[in-house]
């Protein structure tokens, strides 16, 4: 096996339907003589970004600004839960002092 090669996109969609159709990717990719580790990497960025085409430079950043922004937001909404539940907190501890000051046991 050949390392280091460029396969063009049209190939790995096909390479990738393939597997799908007869269920062994070992078989496809001594068929194709490519790495299995190959395919499974097409299978996986496949299923993830509905593609095994490769992704342009400018896209790739697009997807970092996007992760970084759904980071912030989440980030950001767990900060806020966790605000909420050391108020709740909070209340339940002085609900329970005054529950034991009414009623000593």
């Amino acid at each position: 096996m050949k390392k280091n090669r460029q396969y063009t996109d049209e190939l790995k969609e096909k390479i990738v339907q393939e597997c799908q159709e007869v269920g062994n990717v070992g078989v496809v990719a001594r068929r194709h003589d490519i790495s299995a580790n190959t395919i499974h990497t097409w299978i996986k960025k496949y299923r993830e970004r509905g593609t095994a085409k490769s992704m342009k430079k400018q896209s790739v950043s697009n997807v970092d600004q996007q992760t970084a922004q759904q980071l912030q937001k989440v980030s950001t909404e767990n900060d806020r839960l966790k605000r909420l539940v050391a108020e709740k907190e909070l209340e339940l501890t002085v609900l329970r002092e005054l529950r034991d000051r009414t009623n000593p046991k």
